[in-house]
């Protein structure tokens, strides 16, 4: 167990015990991260400096055993995925002899701790080494005595950090044995900060509570920026600049700002921005070309950005009832973004103050508080829900008390004495699990076994939730009902298979209502009825559910982006992020209709219409490489509805209309020919 500042040389401890485990021990390694990027990040790093390992990434289908896997001797997984992977049963597990679990500080994480600490206490009782790293965590001794392991603990950082306050274009980096805070005489605002770095060749990463913000004030930013930047800089950004812009075929606004900034040297970074388009954006700060990057907490955590200082703007945050301060550890994790031992000596982490008042609140939480103690997040019902059916379709756990042991040797069961709340948590899940009919019990006694149901075991690989797998299963019985109403007509049944995969709990967050979803609403309401009746659990959001399958609805009915963009008020990376989620969803239903013995063929067809955003008279012509739904429309347009009428209409016009390089492409895929 390492706990370390940034960059301290963590990844280094984990690299030579992971290589150790290769060549000493003969078994494979494995690097766990909580986010794609960080996963992605250490893959490349590892791949680049020791060539001679063989070593593989997987992030993706959450429905795979990935036996491909099986002849690397490095692996770099996400956690869900690696979750997943235990639940296929992939044979190579057992072939492990390290993993390394990266920010294990994720532990506390609400939506994704319960994950990573059941997964470590499934392994841990292995004989596999475990390696956990972490820069924030104040009870790492804590954590350690849970892993049974030594605790290695350091406050050396390679690049010093000052750590201070900025309030009235001054900055204050401590307070004197009377409390009052001491500052510098010279000024110190934004733009003189910016200012005095690009003259040091220095790069700077400020922190925003809102993605609106982000956008804002790197708009102002990019005025002061760009008349400052060298010629040879703005060259080379004007081609990322272009890049940027054409990630989709029909930019949106969105994209045409963040590509204007980008050629002035500035960019915003939040969960809006499409994948390609933050990688561009990550990479340009690296290569020192954006000099000034905006950002919300998404480059709070692990991806290693050369920031010389670290401003955050906003110390609070809107929590859908009040304004309330960051946790002192999320603050610590920000401020520990400043200098970096590749790129700098030093490293500067400032808080933005509005008030001299909040100078001491400041400091005591934050600038000269040590990390806080990270607590299990595990006693939450529906995060223990899916691992429950988890444990018992494997085989691994099948009897309540078993479960109930194995609680004991989690990270909650070390912290918490009083066992009575998990063991209620788990009886209810249990109950509820039966209820759905997807375990069954083989006796009547606390200790008799429970085995999983044909569907419970699907549902379980699928690594969907498993009260979405119960929504799904009551709502097509009313859809059933209601397509053999007289007042069928209606209703679109393609928007009702929309709303069946926009109601769960994998499509969260969903879109704000707009006028519109309020009035259709009630005609859907039918859908699910018996549902919202039976299980009030009060975990669904139906209205707001409604709009995201109006929104998916609005997508395959080839509505434009920028259209759907503002008619939702939504950005493009969450339009993305839900067409990627909806397709995952829309597979599980349709293996959960095998199951249940029902066509899929219209589901099928709806995954298709959602992953090129396309009506179904498009169908066949997005077969085709190279052929979107602009294209596809385009042709239709012209009279060529089929890959049969592409044969018909000839070189020459397949040419003039998608152009020469498109078109020779295309026209080789449909005769056949080799490139």
């Amino acid at each position: 167990m390492v706990s370390a500042p940034t960059a301290s040389g963590k990844t280094l401890i984990a690299e030579i015990l992971c290589i150790n485990s290769i060549i000493n021990k003969h078994k494979k390694a494995v690097y766990i991260a909580p986010m794609k990027a960080l996963v992605m990040e250490k893959y490349n790093d590892f791949k680049a400096n020791y060539p001679y390992f063989t070593s593989a990434v997987s992030i993706g289908d959450l429905d795979a055993n990935d036996s491909w896997l099986s002849g690397f001797d490095m692996i770099f997984v996400s956690t869900e995925k690696f979750d997943s992977l235990i639940r296929h049963n992939a044979d190579w597990i057992e072939k492990i002899g390290c993993i390394v679990f990266d920010e294990i500080h994720m532990i506390d994480d609400l939506s994704r701790g319960a994950t990573l600490e059941l997964l470590i206490t499934k392994l841990k009782s292995n004989e596999i080494q475990i390696v956990g790293l972490s820069a924030t965590i104040g009870n790492a001794n804590d954590l350690g005595k849970w892993l049974n392991a030594e605790v290695i603990e350091s406050d050396y950082r390679p690049t010093k950090l000052q750590k201070g306050a900025l309030l009235d274009s001054k900055i204050y980096f401590s307070m004197d044995s009377e409390g009052k805070a001491i500052g510098t005489s010279h000024s110190n605002s934004v733009l003189d900060l910016i200012d005095d770095h690009m003259q040091g060749s220095q790069q700077v990463l400020i922190f925003y509570s809102t993605k609106k913000n982000t956008e804002n004030e790197a708009s102002k930013l990019a005025n002061f920026v760009g008349p400052r930047l060298a010629q040879h800089e703005k060259a080379k950004l004007n081609e990322i600049s272009e890049k940027v812009q054409k990630v989709l075929e029909i930019p949106t606004e969105q994209c045409l700002k963040l590509s204007r900034l980008v050629s002035n040297g500035v960019a915003f970074h939040h969960s809006g921005l499409l994948p390609h388009q933050r990688m561009l954006v990550e990479n340009a700060f690296k290569e020192n070309l954006i000099k000034v990057i905006c950002s919300t907490t998404t480059l709070g955590m692990g991806v290693n950005l050369p920031a010389h200082t670290v401003l955050i703007k906003n110390i609070y945050r809107f929590n859908a009832y009040a304004s309330e301060m960051l946790e002192t550890n999320e603050v610590l994790q920000l401020l520990g973004r400043a200098g970096r031992p590749k790129y700098d000596t030093e490293g500067l982490g400032l808080i933005a103050i509005n008030a001299k008042k909040d100078l001491k609140k400041v400091f005591e939480k934050y600038i000269t508080a040590s990390p806080s103690a990270i607590d299990s997040k595990l006693a939450i019902a529906p995060l223990l829900r899916a691992h429950i059916l988890s444990f018992i379709s494997q085989g691994y756990l099948n009897t309540q008390a078993e479960i109930e042991e194995f609680m004991s040797r989690t990270f909650y069961g070390f912290q918490y004495s009083d066992k009575d709340r998990i063991k209620q948590v788990i009886s209810s899940i249990i109950t509820e699990l039966q209820e759905w009919g997807f375990i069954e019990n083989e006796g009547s006694s606390i200790n008799s076994r429970f085995i999983a149901t044909k569907l419970g075991k699907r549902v379980s690989e699928l690594y969907i939730d498993p009260l979405s797998a119960k929504w799904i299963i009551d709502a097509v019985k009313d859809i059933d009902t209601i397509n053999a109403s007289e007042n069928s007509a209606e209703i679109n049944y393609d928007l009702m298979l929309l709303y069946l995969l926009s109601n769960t709990q994998e499509l969260r967050p969903y879109n704000k209502p707009i006028e519109e979803s309020n009035f259709f609403f009630p005609m859907y309401m039918r859908i699910g009825s018996s549902f919202y009746e039976n299980y009030r659990i009060g975990e669904m959001s139906s209205v707001n559910a409604f709009t995201t399958s109006m929104m998916l609805n609005d997508w395959i009915m080839e509505v434009k982006e920028n259209e759907i963009i503002e008619k939702y008020s939504i950005t493009p990376g969450f339009l993305y992020s839900k067409l990627s989620n909806a397709d995952w969803i829309a597979y599980a239903i349709t293996e959960i209709f095998k199951i249940l013995r029902r066509p899929q063929n219209r589901l099928l067809e709806l995954r298709i219409r959602l992953k090129y955003g396309i009506k179904q008279e498009l169908l066949d012509l997005v077969r085709l490489q190279h052929i979107g739904r602009v294209r596809a429309r385009m042709l239709y347009k012209n009279g060529i509805k089929t890959i049969s009428d592409l044969k018909v209409a000839g070189q020459e016009r397949i040419q003039s209309l998608l152009g020469k390089e498109i078109g020779t492409a295309v026209i080789k895929q449909i005769y056949n020919e080799n490139d």
